[in-house]
């Protein structure tokens, strides 16, 4: 635009002198605006090519054809042997010559197993990047970073953390519970997958104790064990009492935890709800007490049978005779064929004719 507009401010040369000093000079001046405006090819290469393992050793601003850019190794990586090229050159079309990755990841040590566990390495080798696993035996749990990677530490190789402990998996007592006690409850210190068994107390009321929760605790991790202490409380459920129905099952003057009835209704109601309950740990029944409900008696809807007294012989149904086609149907068959005759005799009549007209010609 800024070259067309001096183009414009240039029109007071005299069109039959278009060549004067003046006008030659707008014109050039246009001309150079016009020639920056395009766009120039570049005689550089772009940055030079980008990889894995190596990097340049000098970076420059600009590269002109011939430049040549030399590539080292990232750290954490080695030259491959045999040794492959390392430099790459700008060339005349401003693209660098093709090189491919000359170096290759450097390793970290093995490492061994810790006692009473296990290594593995999920990728296969110990270059780097890679990650090392810890495993602890059953009965042992791991002191330490589970999982290492192989990095790069200074100038050496090496992992990440080190190596962990497996230490021997022990509980401390699970704890005294009201009205109960556990087996070996003298022992300070429990091994992995030891047990201890709860039982209740006796109690001095009129009514027994109930052990509510698990009886049996395992230890299964450091201080940890299978499930919480049980209680022992009474746990008492009222007599289970189903209006228009008995119990069939599970007798009893005292329905204590966990204690069964099964119901069943009497004749005529129909029972609603389960049939069997249970005493819960909060003394009340579970499920619901179910329901006897009467039944209702659906209406008669069949007819009434008559009695044998009132049952009359039935005459036998009669049998229809062999039917006679009636008189209209004969006549009209009679003058149907007639007809049809008629027409056959005409049309034999006509071309009997036609044929003996053509023949006396």
């Amino acid at each position: 635009m800024m070259a067309f507009c001096a183009l414009r401010k240039a029109l007071p040369c005299r069109p039959e002198n278009p060549f004067s000093s003046r006008c030659f000079v707008e014109i050039l001046w246009v001309s150079l605006a016009l020639v920056f405006l395009l766009p120039m090819p570049s005689d550089a290469c772009d940055e030079p090519p980008k990889f894995e393992s190596m990097r340049p050793q000098v970076l420059n601003t600009t590269y002109r054809p011939g430049d040549r850019v030399e590539y080292e190794c990232r750290p954490g990586f080695r030259p491959m042997v045999p040794a492959l090229p390392t430099s790459s050159v700008c060339q005349d079309d401003n693209t660098w010559s093709p090189l491919q990755e000359a170096c290759r990841r450097k390793a970290c040590s093995n490492l061994p197993d810790p006692l009473n566990g296990q290594v593995s390495y999920p990728n296969g080798d110990t270059l780097f990047g890679s990650k090392a696993q810890f495993t602890c035996n059953t009965g042992f749990y791991i002191i330490g970073a589970e999982t290492v990677y192989c990095q790069v530490s200074g100038n050496v190789m090496a992992w990440s953390e080190p190596s962990p402990l497996c230490e021997k998996i022990l509980c401390k007592p699970p704890g005294e519970i009201p009205n109960g006690k556990y087996t070996n409850s003298h022992k300070d210190v429990f091994e992995y997958n030891e047990v201890v068994t709860y039982s209740c107390l006796s109690s001095t009321g009129p009514d027994e104790f109930s052990l509510v929760g698990e009886s049996s605790l395992f230890c299964i991790g450091k201080d940890e064990w299978s499930s919480d202490p049980p209680e022992c409380k009474v746990v008492k459920c009222p007599y289970p009492v189903v209006p228009n129905g008995e119990i069939v099952s599970g007798f009893g003057s005292k329905f204590y935890y966990k204690a069964e009835v099964v119901f069943k209704c009497n004749a005529g109601f129909t029972l609603h709800g389960r049939d069997t309950i249970v005493c819960g740990a909060n003394s009340t029944w579970e499920p619901e007490m179910p329901q006897c409900i009467k039944e209702s008696t659906p209406p008669n809807t069949q007819p009434p049978t008559p009695s044998v007294s009132d049952s009359k012989p039935t005459d036998p149904p009669a049998t229809p005779g062999p039917s006679h086609p009636d008189g209209g149907i004969i006549a009209a068959i009679v003058v149907g064929v007639l007809a049809a005759i008629a027409v056959i005799a005409g049309g034999v009549y006509f071309f009997h004719h036609k044929y003996n007209k053509k023949r006396s010609k």
